[in-house]
């Protein structure tokens, strides 16, 4: 009952991609080849791995299981091919990484465009999402997160800025109509652009300074996903619908223009900057160790 390989491999493409089109695209394949693989696999088993609709591919709770043991041996095989990327002039393959949005919009806006120009060779996949994610079950060799979001037994290293701020703005005409904030607690008389976390929370607008710390919980006339619906929350602060909470270097543009006026400037409150962690074995894939040392090379910024 041995299967090929390159039939589990299709399997594992199109139930992470959820689709023989999203899965084609994720390999360079054609959709049609990688239902073909699947079927053939399938009967090879003897069950049905995946449930197919009209709009959707799942893994049956064969399929599932098959997939839990899979992603990694197939990851170990892919890492014992890439140790002959080493004896190549330049690393080439792919590397997969996960990010949050705001990650890449800030910081591999600045990283990835002469990481690209340096290694010719190497294709990049980027996934932006903000939720917490199992790089690995989810086929990436690496992510970036900030250090309360960092998984367990990886190796982290800094990335980026080391230090931002969350900073609060507000069109001038909004102030103008509805009056300047003066302490956090005014912000509870105001429309707030508020977000959601992917788990369903609603996003806590904390403030600090000196020894003490606000913390309010906004309400107001929209609520946005935390990810790409942030843009839309930005597009309303600036046409004067309400006060919005964001990084400040989202915002700085904004700011420096004067389309949006600072709130409550000396209470934004400071943390750490993201890092980029991996599993930490013996081999890293080829595309992944040069992407880490150009980071390191690089260094970090303010």
């Amino acid at each position: 009952m041995a299967a090929d390989l390159s039939e589990l491999a299709a399997f594992v493409a199109v139930a992470r991609a959820g689709g023989f089109r999203e899965g084609a695209r994720a390999t360079g394949g054609s959709a049609s080849g990688l239902s073909e693989a699947v079927r053939r696999l399938e009967t090879r088993l003897g069950v049905r791995l995946l449930n197919r609709t009209t709009r959707s591919v799942a893994p049956t709770e064969a399929g599932a299981m098959l997939l839990e043991r899979l992603g990694p041996a197939l990851g170990e095989v892919e890492s014992a091919l890439d140790v002959v990327n080493g004896f190549r002039d330049r690393p080439m393959g792919t590397l997969r990484l996960n990010v949050p949005v705001s990650v890449s919009r800030l910081v591999l806006s600045r990283i990835v465009p002469p990481f690209l120009a340096a290694f010719a060779d190497i294709r990049l996949e980027v996934t932006a999402e903000d939720g917490f994610v199992d790089i690995l079950a989810a086929g990436c060799d690496a992510g970036i997160r900030y250090d309360e979001r960092l998984e367990q037994d990886m190796i982290a290293i800094p990335i980026g800025p080391r230090r931002q701020r969350f900073a609060t703005a507000a069109a001038p005409a909004y102030l103008d109509r509805r009056g300047r904030p003066k302490h956090p607690r005014d912000l509870l008389g105001h429309a707030c652009l508020a977000g959601r976390h992917s788990s369903g929370g609603m996003t806590i607008w904390e403030y600090e300074r000196a020894s003490e710390i606000v913390k309010i919980d906004p309400t107001g006339p929209l609520v946005v996903r935390i990810g790409a619906a942030v843009d839309l929350a930005v597009e309303a602060a600036l046409a004067g619908t309400g006060v919005i909470m964001l990084f400040e270097d989202w915002l700085r543009p904004y700011l420096d223009r004067g389309d949006l006026e600072p709130v409550l400037e000396d209470w934004w409150q400071g943390f750490s900057g993201p890092f980029l962690y991996y599993p930490g074995r013996r081999h890293l894939p080829a595309p992944l160790r040069a992407f880490v040392d150009f980071v390191r090379a690089q260094g970090t910024w303010d």
